[in-house]
């Protein structure tokens, strides 16, 4: 029975740690923290390697030491060893080294955490807002407001200053940084910086409600020429459809039903807008909408706009019970919000 008892435990044991050896074998993954894309995130992955490293000797010499006391000193009707308490050299020695490495460790930790919250003279800023369950963006000198899909230049560092509408949030980028909370009624900082163009994934890093899971985020790094080009296409007034179209149908849906969560520049204006800003919805950067939970395909948009709650737990975008030819017409009308086409 002891025998079958143990076989089972070991087994389990293997079971339970096979997911956590397979997860570790993952190559490319968009939330990979341990593969630094930016100055911050190796800043932050050169201080985590030796401190791996440090840590792993320490076990091993612990754990070491642990087996050789159960070994050489196990129960076989033996006296009791000799007792060290009371050594004052010893006692001495292993309360120095724990403080010593400690201290080490402690100086470059310090000095990274505080130039990790510096921002350059010349960082471009933006402003991010957190809310239940997607992340806003506004770029203050450029009179921008997008959501979920921030759009930076390559090679240049971006001040971040956050907060949150609503509850805690955290902001993290694992390729470019690492998290940093979102405070309502507070101003937190967080500096990014890509080295290379690229699209790099984030996701809120503090339970936030029924779709934190679900509150994602990416970061689109372009060179300076194609951030410009975006810049004034995000500075144009929406795309509007022509008379008569399937798309003009969806403006007159958007009018009706969602002009009051919503903002359009061109179409309606808000003094506090609920959800997220659709001026350029279909800009081929703004690939992801619902927190960045969703790729922006029709098939998508139909599903969200037929019941959000649904794809999205405890949405406050309710089910608005729309018909089939509701959601064809608005699907049309935001899919047609690409600032790089005509109407």
């Amino acid at each position: 029975m002891r025998s079958r008892s143990r076989r089972r435990s070991v087994t389990f044991a293997l079971l339970t740690s096979l997911p956590l050896l397979l997860g570790s074998c993952i190559e490319g993954s968009p939330l990979d923290s341990l593969d630094p894309q930016g100055p911050a995130a190796r800043r932050i992955d050169e201080l985590g390697t030796p401190v791996f490293w440090i840590a792993g000797v320490i076990l091993a010499i612990v754990l070491g030491g642990l087996a050789f006391a159960m070994i050489r000193y196990r129960d076989r009707g033996q006296a009791d060893p000799r007792q060290i308490h009371g050594n004052a050299k010893l006692e001495v020695l292993w309360t120095a080294i724990p403080i010593i490495l400690l201290a080490g460790l402690a100086v470059p930790t310090v000095q990274a955490i505080f130039d990790l919250t510096e921002c350059e003279a010349d960082a471009m800023e933006v402003d991010v807002i957190g809310h239940q369950w997607w992340f806003e963006y506004r770029y203050p000198e450029e009179g921008i407001t997008t959501a979920n899909v921030m759009v930076i230049p390559a090679g240049k560092q971006v001040c971040l200053n956050m907060t949150s509408d609503d509850v805690l949030h955290n902001y993290w980028i694992p390729k470019l940084n690492g998290k940093r909370y979102l405070v309502p009624g507070q101003q937190t900082l967080l500096t990014l910086e890509a080295d290379q163009p690229g699209e790099y994934w984030g996701q809120c890093g503090e339970f936030c409600g029924l779709s934190h899971a679900l509150m994602r985020a990416r970061v689109r790094a372009v060179d300076q020429t194609d951030y410009e080009a975006w810049v004034a296409r995000m500075q144009q007034p929406a795309t509007l459809p022509a008379d008569g179209t399937p798309a003009a149908a969806g403006l007159a849906e958007f009018n009706g039903i969602c002009s009051t969560c919503h903002v359009i520049e061109g179409v309606n204006q808000l003094d506090k807008p609920v959800g997220p800003n659709l001026t350029h919805f279909a800009d081929p950067y703004r690939n992801v909408f619902a927190g960045a939970s969703l790729e922006r395909t029709a098939e998508h948009i139909a599903e969200w706009l037929a019941d959000p709650p649904t794809i999205k737990p405890g949405s406050f975008m309710p089910n608005l019970n729309l018909t089939s030819d509701e959601i064809d017409a608005l699907v049309a009308f935001l899919q047609g919000l690409d600032p790089t086409k005509g109407n």
